[in-house]
């Protein structure tokens, strides 16, 4: 929120400097975030007032101006297309500093000739002042304007830029701050005085308001003025809207926007005689109805939208912006001021669904108050009859279905000093909430004052609320530190173990790292096209969750899993790094609950909301090594990141097995489930050519995907010491023929279930004329070792001869001799 001193100096004196007020503000809540000098570097910058304009002898798009400074007059050499004589304008002498309109320098001003003749000054535009980028016209000032005064005297001012918090909506304001600044000072506050005559035609005789959707618009105010006549607004109000970087359009719309920034409520103007029917119908937006805004934009409305509207459409999409059906222009010669109250939830939804945000939804955003709108009404319409004569039709409307009666707070006295440590007595309480705008009167002997709360603080609801305006008004310095520190608890903290799934992410990320590995974090919003590319089907099984109101196109949906996004960095970090990338993420994925079918326990039980399912995902790809003399550049393969998953798990103590997978990610016959206890809690593989394609990635990548839903359960918090065996192993290698369709690791399966089998390592794969067409020989090295005695031959004998009987018996393995 901006804040002009010379305004705020209207309705509250202003002793202190600026940083000093500023200072002030911050330390009450209301941040100072930056200190604007408007006018201060404008030396030898004056009023003039252009007494004479001829055309330059040898250039037909340039003029020379005579500018009068109320001591002789200077010709300068033109080219704008405003100029006209009579008009006051900034006259920078020779020697004053200025913004050059091409660079954006700073430069100082020397006599120039320009086609031949001698310029000895210039006419400012508002660029060279540092006003605004309007480069093209020069400034023109109101006519009031002082010829000769310094325009830093005229025009200067400073700008405080605070930053408000969204619960104090009464602060985007002037008087809002100047309520503030007075009760920081002590200074008394001045409000502006409302009044003006009316006609003796009723209002309610000339137009007629409805409200048909009360919840999304608990009040709407209006007043009517006749007879109006649009045109320029005077110096002073241009001069204000200027100051905040408003530009001004006519007498009407200036009004509206002063009386904004004056009381924080917006209003809005429409034409009265394009009003069809002379009504006014506030409802819901139409399925599928349109309409276009003033920025010329046609809108596409659904019913969560509030509009206003007349007898046969839509004439503005509420707290938004109007439309062109009912805009106030030169012709307008009758004005309804509207000011109403609308659900800032609604408000804040149509901006976004609408991609449109203007300073009157920002207010509404925030939450006024529905008390707030008819004073703010009066004071528009007092302007606007000095500003644009007419005359006020008698009375205003007043629509209110959203009328509730407020509770007086009740504050006992002994909580400012139990909630703040701060001892203060009853009269210092009370003057300070009067100054706020507070009605307090003492209750039971003075131990409780039951407070009125002012319509414009919506914030306040409970006694501590009245504590904080009390002490931050006070100032948070009085607050006595010993006191304070008694007050902390003063038990020691005591560190608790860490959870299990902590322990899993910590332990994770440690082993990920030392393998390589990069973590990185991508944004759980996603586009539906970046999902798609992860099926070479460009295709969704189950759509994803899609958000209510997503800020972008590329986030507007919940990721189904991590792949998309580690692939989407891996392939753009693959443009700058020619060596390996390993990189990995571990967050949470979103999918519709399905309670009838989940198999793992989810941590959350509301059906109406997404489940939430924490994730590992990591990719590789590019060289094995770095480049080197002594060795070539061998590419990572399917083998290193099944190895990752392997050494990751088995630092748990927890076994591994792999099968055949159907991930349509993954290139098929190249990507496998990874399982524990013959349960799937992830998958290992090369990346589909298509996905890759689609991703753009320029090296074979390999990803590896854990959920740690499905695994936490696997975990152990503790870890069980097994002793090194005191006693050898024996050492057996077979060959086993088997179908071509049976898994290696069915096989081990099979042979880990023997108790005397502490190892097994496939060694050799062979397919050709040794063994039968459809078959395939794994050659297994198996040792066998016992914790309390040494093995014989007989022993291993019969256990490996059990061993093959099992496997016959299962998958038809039999004995390669």
């Amino acid at each position: 929120m901006k804040v002009s001193l010379k305004w705020l100096g209207e309705y509250v004196d202003i002793t202190l400097s600026a940083l000093e007020l500023g200072n002030k503000l911050t330390i009450a809540g209301l941040e100072l975030s930056a200190v604007e000098s408007v006018g201060q570097a404008w030396d030898n910058v004056v009023v003039g007032e252009v007494t004479d304009l001829t055309p330059h002898p040898h250039a037909d798009r340039l003029t020379l101006a005579t500018v009068d400074l109320g001591g002789g007059g200077f010709t300068v050499v033109c080219g704008a297309p405003n100029i006209r004589v009579g008009q006051r304008v900034p006259f920078a002498r020779v020697g004053g500093r200025l913004i050059d309109g091409r660079t954006g320098q700073t430069v100082s001003l020397k006599p120039a000739r320009i086609r031949g003749v001698v310029s000895e000054g210039m006419v400012c535009s508002e660029k060279e002042l540092g006003i605004s980028d309007d480069h093209e016209s020069i400034l023109v000032l109101p006519l009031d304007a002082p010829v000769g005064a310094p325009l830093g005297d005229y025009l200067g001012d400073t700008i405080l830029d605070l930053d408000i918090t969204p619960n104090r909506p009464d602060c985007l304001s002037v008087i809002g701050i100047a309520r503030e600044v007075a009760a920081l000072t002590g200074a008394p506050l001045r409000p502006p005085s409302v009044g003006y005559q009316e006609s003796e035609q009723r209002i309610d005789s000339l137009v007629s308001v409805s409200v048909s959707a009360p919840d999304l618009c608990p009040r709407y105010c209006a007043t009517l003025i006749l007879g109006v006549k649009v045109g320029s607004s005077p110096g002073w109000l241009q001069q204000r809207l200027n100051s905040y970087g408003m530009r001004p359009v006519n007498s009407v719309v200036d009004v509206t926007n002063y009386v904004m920034l004056e009381y924080g409520q917006p209003l809005h103007a429409f034409d009265y005689h394009r009003l069809k029917g002379r009504q006014v119908v506030v409802r819901r937006a139409a399925p599928a109805e349109t309409i276009t805004t003033l920025d010329g934009t046609e809108r596409r409305l659904d019913p969560d939208m509030l509009v206003i509207a007349d007898e046969e459409e839509a004439i503005a999409v509420a707290g938004i912006m109007g439309s062109g059906a009912s805009e106030v222009t030169e012709a307008t010669e009758a004005v309804l001021l509207e000011s109403a109250n609308f659900n800032q939830v609604a408000i804040r939804r149509g901006c976004e669904r609408l991609q449109l945000r203007s300073e009157a939804s920002v207010r509404f955003e925030k939450g006024l108050s529905s008390d707030l709108p008819p004073e703010p009404l009066r004071r528009a319409t007092q302007l606007l009859l000095e500003v644009a004569g007419g005359a006020a039709a008698g009375g205003v409307v007043d629509v209110y279905p959203g009328k509730r009666e407020y509770e007086s707070v009740v504050l006992p006295v002994r909580e400012v000093a139990r909630l703040s440590g701060l001892e203060v007595d009853v009269d210092e309480m009370l003057k300070v909430l009067r100054s706020l705008g507070f009605e307090c009167r003492e209750v039971d002997r003075g131990s409780r004052i039951a407070v009125s709360v002012p319509y414009w603080r919506s914030d306040i609801r409970c006694a501590p609320d009245l504590v904080e305006e009390i002490v931050r008004i006070i100032g948070y310095e009085r607050i006595p530190v010993t006191r304070l520190s008694s007050a902390l608890p003063r038990q020691q903290l005591r560190s608790s173990p860490a959870s299990l799934r902590s322990s899993l992410r910590r332990s994770l990320r440690d082993a990920l790292v030392g393998l390589g590995f990069q973590e990185i974090l991508t944004y759980p919003l996603v586009s539906l096209e970046r999902l798609q590319k992860l099926s070479p089907r460009m295709e969704l099984e189950t759509p994803p969750l899609k958000v209510a109101n997503p800020m972008t196109r590329e986030q507007e949906y919940l990721r189904t899993g991590l792949r998309a996004g580690v692939l989407a960095t891996l392939a753009h970090n693959q443009k700058f790094e020619s060596a390996g990338i390993r990189v990995f993420e571990i967050g949470k994925v979103f999918n519709p609950r399905q309670p009838a079918t989940d198999e793992v326990k989810r941590p959350h039980n509301d059906e109406r909301l997404p489940r939430e399912d924490e994730m590992l995902c990591a990719a590789l790809g590019g060289p094995r090594s770095g480049l080197s003399w002594h060795a070539g550049q061998e590419m990572l393969d399917f083998f290193d990141a099944k190895g990752v998953v392997e050494n990751v798990l088995n630092g748990w103590g927890i076994n591994v097995g792999f099968r055949v997978s159907d991930d349509e990610t993954l290139f098929p016959g190249r990507g496998a489930e990874i399982l524990v206890d013959d349960d799937r809690i992830g998958i290992v593989g090369e990346i589909h050519p298509k996905v890759a394609q689609a991703f753009d990635l320029s090296d074979t990548v390999f990803i590896m995907e854990l959920d740690l839903e499905r695994l936490l359960p696997r975990m152990s918090r503790t870890r069980r010491y097994r002793p090194i065996p005191r006693f050898p192993g024996v050492s057996r290698d077979i060959a086993l023929v088997v179908d071509e369709q049976v898994s290696y690791h069915t096989m081990e399966s099979i042979i880990r279930a023997f108790p005397l089998v502490t190892k097994v390592t496939l060694f050799d794969l062979y397919r050709g004329e040794q063994v039968p067409a459809g078959k395939k020989s794994f050659a297994i090295r198996i040792i066998y070792q016992s914790l309390s005695h040494t093995l014989t031959d007989d022993e291993v004998d019969n256990v490996e001869q059990q061993m093959l009987d099992i496997l016959h018996q299962e998958t038809g393995a039999t004995l390669r001799r």
